[in-house]
């Protein structure tokens, strides 16, 4: 336990830093970015993030070339696909839907490693992917729209983000973290230049203070994604550190109810019902929580 005292503990910074920069993001979408031009500008920024951790050195194999290939289309991949499901379908449905990457995660681990999971990690990746749902159910009877859809984009980002994080925990002990993830994000930022043609005008068309929101939050979701990412690949363990880390939902949902004003968000609005689902939610994701650090 004490061993892993250090990445659970950045795992929940992460999950709080992810919490901010969801908010900062936001704020930016509602002012008009659009998720592909968001899309591109977090690849690049968070391209840029992991080249420092070329300082700790490590070992290109150039016979295993295809791997940071893989996993930089994994992580691309799963990000176009998310960004399907929120573009064409309802958050409700998707957001649920892509909380079941906790249990791929653990079923690959499994899979793939031979690494037996206690009951115990098993049910707290249940009550996390649960938590998500509720921190995410809305009031009232709502009409969503392209359901189907939305289901299996959303399912196959699940799969694809699982994938990486699995084949991150494989691959990068053999290169070193100063190798295969300045390689496999900067893969990603070039994969990325394909979201470009679905941009809805050019970046140069932002405004300055559009921009200031989108490069606060694009820096602040890429530096927890190397938290994350880099822990993931150094200490292993993906499925146990992927249930601390789905807590990003709820510190959003904290941080909205207490500073959501700043940005100018509307989630205070909602109603008491919506309150109770997400007190649910929470209650289910720091059970789950407990269980992998208790």
């Amino acid at each position: 336990m004490t061993s892993m005292a250090v990445p659970y503990g950045l795992m929940l910074v992460a999950a709080v830093i992810y919490a901010v920069g969801a908010l900062l993001v936001k704020r930016a979408s509602d002012l008009g970015v659009g998720v592909w031009r968001t899309a591109f500008v977090a690849n690049i920024t968070a391209a840029l993030i992991f080249q420092p951790l070329l300082f700790f050195g490590g070992t290109i194999h150039p016979e295993l070339w295809w791997q940071p290939v893989v996993a930089a289309c994994c992580f691309v991949g799963g990000q176009w696909l998310t960004y399907m499901s929120l573009q064409y379908g309802d958050v409700s449905v998707a957001t649920p839907v892509l909380g079941i990457k906790i249990i791929l995660v653990a079923v690959l681990v499994t899979t793939w490693s031979g690494q037996a999971l206690s009951g115990s990690l098993w049910l707290a990746a249940l009550l996390a992917t649960a938590g998500i749902a509720l921190l995410n159910k809305q009031s009232g009877k709502v009409a969503h729209h392209h359901v189907l859809g939305t289901v299996a984009t959303a399912g196959l980002a699940a799969v694809a983000y699982a994938t990486f994080d699995v084949l991150a925990q494989q691959w990068a002990p053999r290169w070193g973290i100063g190798r295969f993830l300045p390689i496999t994000l900067g893969l990603a930022a070039l994969l990325s230049l394909g979201f470009i043609p679905r941009f809805k005008e050019p970046l140069s068309a932002l405004p300055r203070t559009t921009w200031l929101w989108l490069l606060a939050g694009t820096l602040t979701i890429g530096s927890q994604s190397m938290v994350f990412v880099t822990s993931v690949s150094y200490w292993g363990h993906a499925a146990p550190l992927n249930v601390l880390y789905s807590s990003r939902g709820l510190w959003t949902v904290v941080l909205v109810w207490l500073v959501g004003h700043w940005v100018q968000s509307r989630e205070q609005q909602r109603g008491r019902q919506v309150l109770g689902w997400r007190l649910a939610g929470a209650a289910l994701m720091l059970s789950a929580i407990v269980l992998v650090v208790g």
